[in-house]
């Protein structure tokens, strides 16, 4: 190699070492990244002082500084974390870190709080990081990697970095956060108790439940004792106020995982979150002892635990078949519908497949190993021995409990559940399509599929994503669009389709059912078309709020109300806001289903933490321009507005299709400016009506007006300024066709038919 070439070749490595160095600092969950959390204490007694905190019991906090990755952040208050993994005899203890804790703007790439987990009891090191990574395939959970920490300059040892369930979490998630949310653990975990397995044995009064759930947000206890109610006494019921799905992916992580440090062992370490449908998701946290490193559980089979090889070949349904010491109605009341119990097994089923049978899993744990090897070395306060991190992976480490080689407990779990009942013979969907083969709002859809050895199909669809699945069956009898009985292709005929729909197929028969996509339904096929102009408009909005409808944060934020027009659901998906002409693509809308004939508030106020649907942009009370436009900037819809008064919206009148005035706020409903004696006390008249050159609009009242012409799709063509008694309004530059002519003053106005010929 030429001196030339050796320069050249070095020189592209730095550039490639540098952009991933780059890449990865501005990722602070990356999982080719470690970042470097430096704690600075000024008090030389730091670690007294926690642990005095810790036994206090409180969830007080001491005053440090903390830099990451070069970027020193002040005055954040650090304690421990968690009960069982911290301890006063602990050098290496878990830290909790909240970012805002004295300015409460402060944040790191979004996050206001960091939780580093000690990595007790996983001699491998890989436990947690490799089970959130799995975890994430099939439902929401938290980002995980590595994090170096260092005590005042002091190496003090390889953490696990787990982004918390918050408020920032529910955001990347959920459309909408000021919902019902609680931690699932109680105050204290008791062995010989029911903790937060969501049972109503404690009663019907929310004060019996505050101390084995942990309410994280504003409100909630009605919602969640509600839910209780539902699940344990009308379970043919508690699809309205439960993510069943979700329930029953997150039952299928924790066993084949053996994750039993969860709602399978002692009921504890999961979040429920309320979404805007009303129903509960569960949340997966705290794998820190997955792939069995806890061996407890209620179950009476295993009451006093359970061994490695038992483990291999714990029983999916045990919570189930066998008997609870105490109840877990979130799996055995599901599990009494089989079609839900072949649900979860399919699920469980999919997670094997896809990353242990085909040993994913593996390459992903040794990705791991390498990349943190080193740190272990280094690490002088780790609770394990560099040997027994070198061993773990694939064979038993023995300290004060027998900790399984993941290897070797998960090549046992693979052969003893791929051969389950519930898992073989189960039917295989293919060939998935539709006629026609694109969609067009408010038309008809036939959703076809190849499927084989069903007894049952069913198509779950939703026109948008926050609308709920709405299941129905696919026929193969010959009738509607289907083609042929009997030949395996399966149909689902469907009318007044929105612009997206998405969907997934499910088929069962006596032994199994399957899934297509197999990570439905968190993940699902989709199609979408464009909407038509006035399909869906900026209805009303506020610039000017200051004591009017507020945020789920309790905000006076500026709001624009879009109304949908039609008789269809309609998706958000593609479309986008924005306040500037030049930049009809400013903020993205998140894929919001607004139902027919129905409205969805956006808050103006550049306060995205505080859920979906809060714009990046804020509205001028002196006067701009809101539009809706899809990606390539075509506008759908527009309005330019000038000057407005406090707490006055300007809105739509009549709703949905007339012009813009000036009138009370009717937020998320019916734009009613004005009583009906009041409008019918506005007259004028327009001669001569048709006409194709001038109008002359007339009335008794002087005050000023304006005038105002709308055509059939809703669109201003005209706008003029009335100061008298009468008006000429010249109409000969506007198409032949229909329009209306709207007459307001103030609150008032009164609108007419118009002919251009």
């Amino acid at each position: 190699m030429t001196r030339q070439a050796q320069i050249q070749s070095l020189f592209l490595l730095m550039t490639m070492l540098l952009s991933t160095q780059v890449w990865s600092q501005d990722d602070f969950y990356a999982e080719d990244h470690i970042p470097e959390i430096k704690i600075y204490f000024t008090q030389d007694n730091w670690d007294e002082l926690l642990d005095a905190l810790f036994i206090a019991g409180e969830e007080e906090r001491l005053l440090a500084s903390v830099e990451i990755d070069g970027t020193m952040l002040p005055d954040v208050g650090v304690r421990y974390k968690g009960f069982s993994s911290a301890s006063v005899d602990y050098t290496k203890n878990p830290f909790n870190i909240k970012l805002d804790y004295v300015d409460g703007s402060q944040h790191y790439q979004g996050k206001d709080k960091i939780k580093l987990s000690n990595v007790i009891q996983d001699p491998s090191f890989l436990r947690e990081v490799l089970s959130y990574e799995i975890g994430r395939k099939y439902m929401p959970a938290g980002r995980a990697n590595y994090a170096k920490v260092f005590i005042n300059d002091v190496y003090w040892g390889l953490y696990t970095n787990v982004e918390p369930v918050d408020k920032e979490f529910l955001n990347e998630h959920f459309v909408d956060i000021d919902h019902a949310f609680f931690k699932c653990n109680p105050t204290s975990l008791d062995l010989f108790g029911e903790n937060s397995n969501l049972s109503d044995t404690p009663g019907s009064d929310e004060v019996d439940y505050y101390d084995l759930y942990q309410l994280k947000s504003d409100q909630g206890w009605t919602q969640l004792v509600d839910f209780i109610d539902v699940l344990n006494n009308d379970i043919d019921n508690v699809e309205p106020v439960l993510n069943i799905d979700r329930a029953l992916w997150m039952h299928a992580f924790n066993y084949a995982l053996i994750n039993f440090d969860s709602y399978v062992g002692f009921s504890q370490n999961y979040y429920m979150f309320e979404d805007l449908n009303g129903q509960f998701n569960p949340l997966l946290w705290d794998l820190n002892m997955s792939f069995a490193s806890f061996r407890l559980t209620d179950d009476s089979e295993f009451y006093d635990g359970f061994s490695i090889a038992e483990a291999m070949t714990m029983d999916p349904l045990y919570h189930y078949s066998s008997v609870s010491v105490f109840p877990r109605p979130l799996m055995r009341n599901l599990f009494d519908n089989d079609t839900y119990r072949r649900m979860y097994l399919a699920h469980m089923r999919t997670i094997m497949e896809e990353n242990f049978q085909n040993d994913d899993y593996l390459a992903r744990a040794q990705f791991y190993h390498d990349l943190i090897a080193d740190d272990v070395l280094a690490d002088t306060n780790k609770f394990y021995t560099y040997e027994d991190f070198e061993n773990n992976l694939t064979s038993t480490v023995t300290d004060l409990v027998s900790y399984p080689g993941i290897i070797d407990l998960m090549e046992g779990r693979t052969e003893f559940l791929m051969t389950y009942p519930g898992f073989e013979n189960a039917p295989e969907i293919s060939d998935i399509g539709s006629i026609p083969t694109s969609i067009s709002l408010g038309g008809d859809l036939a959703i076809n599929a190849n499927v084989v050895d069903a007894n049952e199909v069913t198509l779950a669809y939703r026109f948008g994503g926050t609308g709920l699945f709405v299941r129905t069956p696919m026929l193969d009898d010959g009738t509607g669009q289907d083609a042929v009985s009997g030949d395996g292709i399966y149909t689902a005929s469907l009318t007044n389709v929105g612009n997206a729909i998405e969907y997934y197929i499910y088929a069962e028969n006596d032994e199994s059912g399957r899934f297509s996509p197999e990570r439905a339904a968190y993940e699902f096929y989709t199609m979408e078309s464009n909407i038509n102009p006035a399909d869906l408009v900026i209805n009303e909005f506020m610039a000017f709020n200051t004591a009017g409808d507020t945020d789920g944060s309790g905000d006076y934020d500026d709001w624009i109300e879009l109304y949908n027009n039609t008789d269809t659901d309609i998706s958000t998906s593609g479309l986008y806001l924005s306040d500037d002409p030049l930049n009809p693509v400013k903020w993205a809308m998140p894929n919001v289903t607004v139902e027919a004939d129905g409205y969805l508030i956006v808050w103006a106020d550049e306060q995205g933490s505080e859920g979906s649907l809060h714009a990046n942009f804020q509205l001028s009370a002196f006067g701009e321009f809101i539009s809706i436009a899809y990606a390539d900037s075509t506008i759908i819809d527009s309005v330019t507005f000038g000057e407005v008064g406090e707490n006055q919206s300007i809105a739509r009148f009549p709703n949905g299709t007339g012009p813009f005035v000036e009138m009370n706020a009717t937020f998320n409903a019916v734009n009613e400016p004005v009583s009906v004696y009041e409008q019918e006390a506005l007259e004028f008249k327009i001669y001569p009506n048709p006409s194709s050159h001038k109008v002359l609009v007339l009335t008794e009242n002087r005050e000023p007006a304006t005038i105002t012409i709308v055509g059939i799709d809703g669109r201003y063509v005209l706008q003029t300024t009335m100061t008298g008694d009468r008006q000429v309004v010249d109409v000969s530059a506007l198409s032949h066709g229909i329009y209306q002519i709207q007459l307001t003053q103030g609150n008032r106005s009164a609108i007419q038919k118009l002919v251009v010929l």
